[in-house]
């Protein structure tokens, strides 16, 4: 009777087990796929790629502008703050370009250098923007990224998703398939170590 009570506890403990591990499997599929469609496309679409080295040419604050400046936006989420212009020399070709914060900063807003994230208190955002324009100037020389390619004469000052970002992205998912696989590999040893028992 107890044996056949530690048989049954066995087997409902490997079905679980099993099933945890299968869990863990579709879930990091899920996150794949997530970040498959989402990160991926940023990355791949980004053509500010080799990193060199800007100085700092001028860092200009200029009248308030909207914010984004892209076609059907709603009238709620425009809001006026100063432009910041910061231009930059690019150690790599010598040229004289426009620096951008990140990719997005360039598709919402091609005039400034900096787009704020919407805040009702116009005080802090202009705050903000004066405290960034003057650590241009107090940081003269700094690493960036421009297109190889030509295809961007601008460049950038980080990357939403560089290639460590990407990588990170894809290490939680790793972590539970392999983890996954392994509980799903054990669960079958088992189960083949007490046929193999009762067998003999």
């Amino acid at each position: 009777m107890l044996g056949k009570k530690l048989v049954t506890a066995q087997k409902r403990g490997e079905t679980r087990a099993l099933c945890l591990g299968l869990g863990m499997v579709a879930c990091s599929m899920m996150m794949y796929f997530f970040i498959g469609i989402t990160i991926v496309p940023f990355y791949t679409k980004s053509v500010w790629t080799t990193e060199s080295v800007c100085k700092v040419l001028k860092a200009n604050i200029n009248d308030q502008v909207l914010c984004p400046n892209n076609e059907g936006s709603d009238d709620e989420d425009i809001f006026p703050y100063p432009c910041l212009q910061v231009w930059v020399n690019l150690t790599a070709s010598g040229q004289e370009v426009m620096l951008y914060q990140t990719e997005d900063t360039l598709e919402r807003n091609p005039k400034c250098s900096y787009v704020p994230g919407k805040s009702e208190n116009s005080n802090e955002v202009k705050a903000r923007i004066e405290t960034i324009a003057s650590n241009f100037k107090k940081y003269q020389t700094f690493p960036c990224y421009y297109d190889p390619g030509g295809t961007q004469t601008n460049v950038i000052l980080s990357r939403l998703y560089p290639p460590k970002g990407l990588l990170f992205a894809f290490l939680w998912p790793t972590l539970m398939f392999t983890g996954g696989c392994l509980i799903i590999v054990l669960v079958k040893i088992s189960q083949y170590v007490s046929v193999l028992s009762a067998w003999q």
